[in-house]
């Protein structure tokens, strides 16, 4: 079993106990492999906007019609390649020092834009970014169109293409001038290799080989389709500052690529991007040297031969050969089948209904893409290993919709990747990022690189719904794994995040309650922030969080076998005992305390509706003056529904709005708004941005598979299923959720 550098002892644990865990084999029923594969992907053209991928969370690989990136350069993208631009001279990010807002009587410093600092601030939110790692593609040689022009894909004829879900691979075939050509396509499931196999007579001519390309990276906020610049020499010519070290035999091969980059975190020290590719392929082959104008552009002919078995390892090291074509095939479609097999399944083959057939192929192929793009060891960027968004950043907000459904879908060994390491990983720097504005414990960043800190930014420095996401993934954990070791594991994590909350929150000496903000901004990032006091949603989401903190400790002091401080600090209890009540107007709760025209102004009605997440998100509260009202939600659902610019809205807003449904009892609404137009899917099962983010926007993918469990295995007090009795479904290994 391969395992990140990173992983520690804990973490290790968890792994292992998983990985047993979800390794058991399906109970006999349900036929997953025929449902499954009934949903391959089949193309006869390439999408301008999505490639087929294969991939396994830290690395994935986007291919066109010819199941590699030769006529559209889709990307090779993975969690541990980033780039820093150099600095802008003579600052660097110790001269950043971020904007004073007044908080409570008090200045509090945030990581935000200074116009006195433009130059070092724009470079902190650009910088890192991540890089494509390269490009291959099939080249044609001297080979030309019937009109003498360069082979384009038009030219090819009868090419289909199937991305076979059951194995994790993509087979591509067409003609070229009368001459068949078929291409394989895997991903190693554990190690970041690429395996590649071209079967045609075209390459014992020598008119078809295999080539392999760099761009070079760039600072675009969003790089979609396509991640970097081409061709490489025309950017990077003039610094000189991408080199290639190469070493080739007929066999084997290793290119080195070296990027010029700075050290990011004090910007004095040399760190330059230097990755690898360790090349291996089935028989004598020839890599040619770049062309003068095609910087870093590599051709691997293999003359008399109709076959090329290749793999391409990336690493950052190069510490490691690539396996045979053949081993890493066996490997992925072993693999993929015990995945398939394992954790939960829902069939609703059963059904009549078009829209059951419509949610299931989302279902299936969400499950696909979610393990290609987020089963990472960090956070998943929204873009997922696609493209670049937010220059290829992660947000610790949609860490939620990112991985809980890896728990509720029985994969906790996918979930174990990044859980609960990434919040050690970045804990360090949450410290600090509370110490320097005046609070306790830790504050989680928001628009997050791998070392933890956060892009500078007024919403980002603002928003603070990420803060309880850890509680509610220890909680998780424990009702799966509840024991001493799972206890440990959290148990620093939820002491510093819930001694961040209780600090956080302002004790108002005129009305007796702990306050949330301002400044801040909400869930929906509308608003002036230094008006939004007491949003409904974080108010409840702290009161859970808080719930769960005391309840871990009250789990340590029943256990012996623990060294963990086991007594509840008082500061918890005080302020989950006296946090401000939920806002409520006429009977429906408000986004904020003290908003003016929440059902009227359209301003206050568009963007996230978080309200829905008070009930659909979150269980109700255990502690609390007063139990939660649930006319109140049941009238908030109906504002919402009759009121709120749909159209507007995005991603997992419709899953969570169908988890409110699913919890009052309407499964018709629920459904609804799992397959509301605005919620479309495209072909291939990505989840379409709308107008705001390109395409694919990943947290849809992670909500919808939430939802789903949710109509699947129900929640305390109410198992499922919960499907449409006519609909016929069948599910099985469903935990019942919180």
């Amino acid at each position: 079993m391969h395992l990140p550098a990173t992983a520690t002892a804990a973490s290790l644990l968890l792994l292992v106990e998983a990985a047993s865990a979800s390794s058991t084999a399906k109970p006999p029923g349900i036929n997953r492999q025929k449902i499954v594969q009934s949903f391959n992907v089949r193309r006869n053209s390439s999408s301008k906007i999505t490639p087929l991928q294969v991939g396994n969370g830290n690395l994935a690989f986007g291919a066109d019609i010819t199941g590699l990136q030769t006529f559209l350069p889709f990307n090779t993208l993975s969690t541990w390649g980033w780039h820093n631009f150099s600095l802008p001279s003579p600052v660097t990010p110790d001269n950043f020092t971020g904007l004073d807002w007044e908080t409570h009587g008090r200045l509090v410093n945030y990581d935000q834009p200074n116009p006195a600092e433009q130059a070092i601030s724009d470079w902190l939110i650009q910088n890192p970014q991540r890089i494509n790692l390269a490009r291959l593609g099939l080249d044609f040689g001297n080979l030309t169109s019937a009109s003498g022009k360069p082979i384009t894909e038009a030219d090819l004829t009868n090419a289909t293409q199937i991305l076979d879900l059951w194995t994790g691979s993509i087979h591509s075939s067409f003609s070229l001038n009368g001459t068949a050509v078929e291409v394989e396509t895997w991903a190693h499931p554990e190690e970041d290799m690429i395996g590649i196999a071209i079967r045609s007579d075209l390459l014992a001519s020598g008119d078809l080989g295999l080539f392999i390309d760099f761009p070079y990276p760039d600072t675009n906020k969003f790089d979609a389709p396509f991640v970097g610049v081409y061709p490489n020499a025309s950017a990077s010519a003039a610094a000189n500052d991408d080199t290639f070290q190469t070493v080739f035999d007929p066999w084997y091969g290793t290119i080195q690529r070296t990027l010029a980059s700075v050290d990011g975190t004090n910007g004095t020290n040399a760190a330059n991007t230097s990755y690898y590719l360790q090349l291996q392929w089935n028989n004598y082959g020839h890599f040619s040297k770049p062309d003068p104008g095609t910087k870093g552009r590599y051709v691997l002919t293999a003359a008399n031969s109709t076959e090329i078995l290749f793999v391409a390892a990336f690493s950052s090291a190069g510490d490691f050969v690539p396996m045979s074509f053949g081993g890493l095939s066996d490997e992925s479609s072993d693999w993929w089948t015990s995945y398939w097999n394992s954790g939960a399944f829902v069939d609703l083959t059963a059904s009549n209904s078009s829209e059951a057939k419509e949610l299931q192929r989302r279902t299936v192929l969400s499950q696909y893409l979610t393990v290609v793009n987020s089963a990472s060891t960090n956070p998943p960027q929204e873009s997922g290993l696609v493209n670049n968004g937010w220059y290829g950043k992660f947000h610790l907000e949609m860490a939620f919709w990112h991985l809980v459904h890896f728990s509720r879908w029985g994969h906790f060994d996918l979930l174990a990747r990044s859980l609960p390491d990434m919040y050690t990983r970045f804990l360090p720097s949450s410290i600090d990022r509370a110490k320097n504005q005046g609070y306790k414990g830790a504050r989680w960043g928001k628009m997050t690189d791998p070392t933890g800190r956060s892009a500078p930014g007024e919403i980002n420095s603002l928003l603070i719904w990420q803060q309880p996401h850890p509680l509610y993934f220890a909680e998780l954990h424990y009702r799966a794994y509840p024991n001493a070791s799972t206890l440990h594991q959290w148990d620093d994590i939820i002491m510093a995040t819930a001694d961040f909350m209780a600090s956080f929150a302002f004790f108002n000496k005129t009305t007796g309650v702990y306050d949330l903000g301002p400044p801040l901004y909400p869930v929906s990032e509308t608003g002036n922030p230094n008006a939004t006091i007491n949003p409904a949603f974080e108010l409840a989401y702290w009161r859970f969080g808080l719930d769960v903190a005391i309840r871990w400790k009250q789990r340590l002091s029943r256990n012996t076998s623990t060294n963990a401080t086991a007594a509840v600090p008082q500061p918890w209890i005080d302020v989950r005992d006296k946090l401000a009540a939920l806002p409520i107007v006429n009977d429906t709760f408000t986004t904020y305390e003290g908003i003016p025209n929440m059902w009227t102004d359209p301003a206050t009605v568009t963007d996230h509706p978080a309200l829905a997440g008070i009930y659909g998100w979150l269980p109700p509260s255990t502690s609390g003056p007063v139990p939660l009202n649930l006319t109140v939600v049941k009238n908030t659902a109906d504002k919402i529904k009759s009121t709120w610019d749909l159209k507007a809205s995005y991603g997992w807003d419709f899953p969570l709005l169908a988890m409110n449904s699913l919890r009052l009892g309407d499964v018709n609404q629920a459904l609804a708004y799992l397959l509301d137009a605005s919620f479309s899917f495209d072909d291939a099962g990505y989840p379409t941005g709308g107008s705001r983010v390109p395409a694919p926007y990943m947290p849809s993918s992670g909500a919808l598979l939430q939802a789903v469990a949710m109509l699947a295995g129900g929640w305390d007090g109410s198992p499922g299923p919960h499907f449409p009795v006519e609909w016929n479904a069948i599910v099985e290994g469903f935990s019942v959720g919180l």
